[in-house]
């Protein structure tokens, strides 16, 4: 199943390039190509932790990241997405959410994006940490970072600069997976974890090439805009198909 790593590649590539991990798009290639769903967040979620490790500390050598406030909204996240790991759910829904999710996350990429520059925090910036939560619990649930959906609130809000936002997101999706990962290892004990990485190592270094790449990519090559828009369109085109199957 040749096309398989390279869709993660691909993923990887577009996820990176606008800082995000690409857990969600993972998820849904890998149920497309029938892979049992109780093993999805698991491998979704180490291709995650693959991606954004080098990042976050990319971000945090170059002295970028807001600990204070970014570990706020991550220790709010982490435990839900334990939680949201443990959580029994059916294959049905279980697919259901992930399109949902999917389609969910491309259209806030294609949001405009509110200039943080010089503009101060509007008054719902204080409130982030109320969202981290249910943004954990669906991340651990469903397999995905939950960057994808802080990030078009950071910006509405005006929480940070552009490149803290994406330092912050990049640490955001990091502890959650770790968390999510965690709490799929409860659930469905070492056996199904085991499973779920035999075999995953192909993935796991398209993800991590890829997102060595996308990161080239947003520094040197094609605009934020054009790779926002091609992540998208990747997202709505997964979540769609799993919401609509043919």
């Amino acid at each position: 199943m040749i096309w398989l790593p390279i869709g993660f590649f691909v993923t990887a590539l577009l996820y990176a390039s606008v800082g995000f991990g690409g857990g969600s798009t993972y998820s849904a290639l890998l149920s497309l190509a029938g892979f049992d769903y109780r093993l999805l967040p698991i491998v979704s979620l180490c291709c995650n932790v693959a991606v954004v490790t080098g990042s976050s500390l990319r971000f945090g050598r170059a002295g970028v990241t807001p600990w204070k406030r970014a570990l706020v909204l991550a220790a709010v996240a982490a435990p839900a997405a334990l939680l949201g790991g443990m959580t029994p759910i059916k294959e049905a829904t279980f697919l259901f959410l992930l399109g949902l999710s999917l389609v969910g996350a491309g259209l806030a990429l294609l949001l405009p994006r509110a200039a943080t520059a010089n503009a101060p925090p509007s008054a719902a910036a204080r409130f982030m940490p109320l969202a981290a939560a249910p943004l954990g619990y669906l991340a651990g649930l469903t397999g995905i970072g939950g960057g994808i959906f802080l990030a078009p609130l950071l910006h509405f809000t005006r929480w940070a600069s552009a490149r803290a936002i994406a330092a912050t997101t990049a640490l955001f999706i990091l502890i959650n997976s770790l968390a999510g990962l965690y709490g799929q290892a409860i659930k469905h004990g070492a056996g199904v974890f085991g499973e779920a990485l035999t075999g995953a190592l192909p993935l796991l270094i398209a993800v991590v090439l890829g997102g060595q790449i996308g990161s080239l990519l947003a520094l040197r090559v094609l605009p934020e805009r054009v790779l926002r828009w091609l992540t998208a369109a990747l997202t709505i085109w997964a979540g769609t198909r799993l919401l609509w199957p043919t």
